[in-house]
């Protein structure tokens, strides 16, 4: 379609210019009637192959389209479909003031897939990196209950509290991670040039080393002449498991691993938990039946593992069985938890409850992150005095023996 340049004047009679892709000129002066702009003048512009040559390069460096993007438009809308504000005239406001260009061309085609007849939902699927299935299914819901506007708000709640725990969560590892590279960095250095340096000396002894310091050198040796092969199996190795992990199997046994690492599984047991029950609460005040909410949230949580789990749930609940039972049978709740479970379906008020049971798992998490840096503290401190007891036994050692000889003499 051609390019239009416009000038026209908003509602506080300011000048606005800018150029639009329309089929004619009179789609154009709608698209502008549309945003509370009047036009004053529209011509078609002849610079379409250098924008196409600038919109190449800007693609290319442009920073992708976040959860961070998504998350502010969801508040946006909720704000605007609450004010009244015609969802056609919204996304043209939106589009005019997205600050991301990637997330401005995604809200262009909604405006055009909405234009054609599509409903919100169905444009938004012609976008599944941008939003995902749980997304989608929570605006097809607001479309069929008529709260949408409610549906964006407890979304965007939703993405925050998600954003926030993993932000959390890598905040709260920084300091250890940075710890252990430290120390793995300091073990190659002194493999590589620190115990090399000792054993010119050692050699000069001519005598039986203990065996700690034999067996420091054949390590620092086995480093110094196979250090290529090292570094092409440690290669080998992470772009080995990173292909594991992205099979069904592999994926499916390394998240079920995840949740047995001390310290850290418990809290990604915890995070993921407090996700599901979030999404689940959240489906189930919108309206989603409890099979489908089931279905729906099972595509949130983050991890295989507990993903079956939720699906052997559902799978429970179509066949008839009460959610307690199923929930009992995943063997991923803990007694207090399943307790509230069943009050919430005796009573009807299954989504307050699990909506309690989100913040249940959230304090926990934020109790486990608050506490993460003393829970891990004793751990590296116990690697570190190991590392460096090795590293004293097996270079001072032999110095020692030297000297009580020396005496004795």
């Amino acid at each position: 379609m051609p390019l239009f340049a416009y000038k026209g004047r908003n509602a506080r009679g300011e000048m606005m210019q800018g150029v639009l892709e329309a089929a004619d000129s009179g789609a154009v002066a709608d698209q502008l009637f549309s945003t509370g702009v009047t036009p004053i003048e529209i011509n078609v512009t002849k610079a379409v192959a250098r924008t196409n040559e600038e919109g190449l390069w800007e693609r290319l460096t442009e920073k992708k389209v976040n959860a961070m993007d998504v998350q502010l438009f969801s508040r946006q809308m909720y704000t605007l479909l609450k004010s009244g504000v015609p969802i056609m005239r919204g996304l043209a406001g939106l589009q005019e003031s997205a600050i991301s260009k990637a997330f401005g061309r995604v809200i262009k085609d909604l405006r055009e897939s909405l234009d054609s007849g599509r409903e919100l939902s169905a444009a938004m699927r012609r976008h599944p990196d941008v939003f995902s299935a749980f997304y989608l299914s929570m605006v097809r819901v607001g479309e069929m209950t008529g709260r949408l506007e409610e549906v964006f708000l407890r979304l965007f709640e939703h993405m925050e509290f998600d954003r926030d725990m993993r932000e959390r969560v890598k905040t709260a590892l920084r300091y250890p991670s940075f710890v252990v590279i430290a120390m793995v960095i300091a073990m190659v250095v002194v493999n590589i040039f620190v115990i090399p340096a000792f054993a010119k000396v050692f050699e000069s002894f001519h005598t039986q080393l203990p065996l700690m310091t034999r067996i420091l050198l054949a390590t620092s040796g086995f480093m110094q002449h196979y250090w290529g092969l090292l570094l092409v199996i440690a290669v080998g190795a992470y772009f080995g498991f990173r292909s594991w992990i992205k099979t069904d199997k592999g994926r499916y046994e390394w998240d079920r691993i995840k949740l047995r690492i001390p310290i850290a599984g418990k809290i990604i047991h915890k995070a993921t938990m407090a996700r599901f029950a979030r999404s689940f609460s959240l489906s189930a005040r919108s309206g989603v039946p409890i099979v489908q909410a089931l279905t729906v949230v099972s595509q949130t949580v983050d991890n295989a593992f507990l993903t079956s789990r939720i699906e052997q749930m559902r799978d429970g609940v179509e066949r008839g069985e009460s959610i307690l039972r199923t929930a009992v049978t995943a063997a991923v709740f803990t007694p207090v938890v399943l307790q509230m479970i069943a009050v919430g379906e005796e009573s009807g008020s299954l989504d307050d409850l699990m909506d309690e049971i989100a913040q249940m798992y959230e304090r926990e998490v934020d109790y486990e992150l608050k506490t993460l840096a003393s829970q891990i503290e004793p751990i590296l401190i116990t690697f570190l005095g190991a590392m460096v007891l090795v590293l004293a036994l097996g270079i001072f050692l032999p110095i020692w023996d030297l000297g009580k000889a020396a005496l004795r003499r």
